[in-house]
């Protein structure tokens, strides 16, 4: 009878634990942006994007993708950012994809222009960098750059 009460004791204890954790890593996420507008960028890949990813200036999380779509003329990767209402960024600033390290995931990383007009909501970031792919980068450095043929 005794092992029962302990065990029960333990397996309530573990479920306590348990959804703790669940709680604190729902309220940590912070994945939408509350009363943020919205702006789009244009890239010629977006290799490792979904939308929730990051988006980023200065290492400070300013807003997430909310949506990826391909535009039917140019087959441009076209990707919606919602940012926070605070951060006016100005009409001159880029975007690039960057990586949080060799293993890591892949966020967007502002970089804010010198114009003193701000970028609209609905307004475009037009100076993008998309992915680089390290994988065909790796296989170009190990298999040779395509110079001279060997004699």
């Amino acid at each position: 009878m005794q092992n029962s009460i302990v065990e029960t004791l333990i397996g309530a204890s573990v479920l306590g634990v348990a959804v703790m954790f669940l709680v604190f890593a729902y309220s940590s996420t912070g994945n939408a942006v509350a009363g943020g507008y919205e702006v789009m960028a244009k890239f010629n890949r977006v290799d490792g994007v979904n939308a929730g990813t990051d988006v980023r200036m200065s290492g400070i999380k300013i807003g997430t993708v909310s949506r990826l779509d391909l535009d039917p003329k140019t087959f441009a990767a076209v990707a919606h950012l919602n940012l926070r209402s605070d951060v006016k960024l100005p009409d001159d600033s880029s975007v690039r994809i960057t990586s949080e390290g060799l293993l890591g995931g892949n966020y967007l990383s502002i970089e804010p222009g010198g114009s003193p007009t701000p970028l609209a909501a609905g307004g475009e970031i037009e100076n993008t960098q998309g992915a680089i792919d390290l994988i065909g980068l790796l296989g170009k450095t190990v298999f040779g750059a395509g110079g001279a043929p060997a004699q």
